[in-house]
């Protein structure tokens, strides 16, 4: 078996992670579209709290386990692909566990290596720097500390309420850089419940951006927390973790992703508290566990960061931040 040659993409593709685990005998519960649910089936998981930790998604081929016994064994990992379940619950290599898989489900592979031949990038135009900055933002007005959002976060983030013409017209707005520190775009968010809640330059790509990346890699620490919007990582940055950047949604880019790879060797994953944040975590969590450690933090049914108190926010996440010190206090 050892000098057989096998190719993981394929092996990946062509086996669904429903079938390996009906094979196992395992059995979940469906809680939304495309996730599964249930008691963690993995010989690592020696918790006997963490009886609901086990979550599949179906669409993403992938899983993960929240039980610290789980993560400890995978050296800070929370979950992986059809491969690295397999070799978890066989204790055979990555390797081995793709060979089995190919003949038990007949992935219909070559015998040998295909001569490797890159596909060509497709061209990313980056955002370009604004060559302006708005003026008269109004950094104590009454949404923001509505949101808790003190004048002196409010000021050290620029954002605050403009009564200035344009697409940005009585919005709050919200500047985003780039991992250089510069101005690539506005974001302007609704006070007054109008549609769309957020307003984005036209052209302006999301996918592209971290937001507060830049601040989050002069910490010099080596994790970063990971949520999903600006007010989000604005209440943690208050709390005292500056270390923290938001995706700008529930979903990572391939951009993103690299972004972080190259500048963290830990994520801490601390997304909403929906259905929308569990899939994204899981997600997330199986793209960048091969390339860093990933802790996911999960919060309660219908709770966002942005709504905790700056001790509970702490309480979470204190102990993946060095700073201790709450802003605007």
């Amino acid at each position: 078996m050892s000098n057989d040659w096998v190719d993981f993409k394929e092996v990946k593709e062509h086996t669904a992670i429903e079938q390996v685990l009906n094979r196992y005998g395992v059995q979940l519960r469906h809680v939304g579209r495309h996730e599964l649910r249930g008691r963690c089936p993995l010989p690592t998981h020696t918790s006997k709290s963490s009886v609901d930790s086990f979550s599949v998604n179906v669409h993403l081929n992938a899983w993960a386990c929240q039980s610290a016994s789980c993560i400890n064994a995978r050296d800070g990992h929370a979950g992986g692909n059809v491969l690295d379940l397999v070799a978890i619950m066989e204790r055979c290599s990555v390797r081995d566990a793709a060979i089995r898989l190919r003949d038990r489900f007949g992935v219909p592979v070559a015998s040998h290596p295909k001569p490797f031949t890159p596909a060509p990038a497709e061209p990313e135009e980056p955002n370009q720097p604004l060559g302006f900055m708005l003026r008269g933002v109004v950094c104590d007005h009454p949404y923001l500390s509505s949101r808790s959002i003190t004048p002196y976060t409010a000021r050290a983030f620029g954002v605050g309420f403009y009564g200035g013409t344009g697409l940005l017209h009585d919005r709050v707005v919200i500047p985003i850089r780039n991992e250089k520190g510069e101005l690539v775009a506005y974001a302007g968010r609704a006070i007054d419940g109008s549609e769309p809640k957020y307003r984005f330059p036209a052209g302006f790509r999301k996918s592209q951006v971290l937001f507060n990346l830049h601040r989050a890699r002069q910490t010099g620490q080596q994790s970063v927390i990971v949520v999903e919007g600006f007010f989000d990582a604005m209440k943690i940055y208050q709390a005292g973790c500056h270390n923290v950047i938001a995706l700008m949604g529930c979903t990572m880019s391939d951009h993103q992703a690299q972004l972080l790879i190259h500048r963290f060797s830990q994520a801490v994953l601390m997304l909403d508290g929906d259905e929308a944040g569990r899939h994204g975590s899981a997600g997330i969590a199986s793209r960048l566990s091969t390339r860093m450690n990933v802790a996911v933090l999960h919060l309660p049914d219908g709770v966002q960061p942005d709504q905790m108190a700056s001790k509970e926010i702490t309480q979470r996440v204190g102990g993946y931040c060095r700073e201790k010190h709450a802003l605007g206090r």
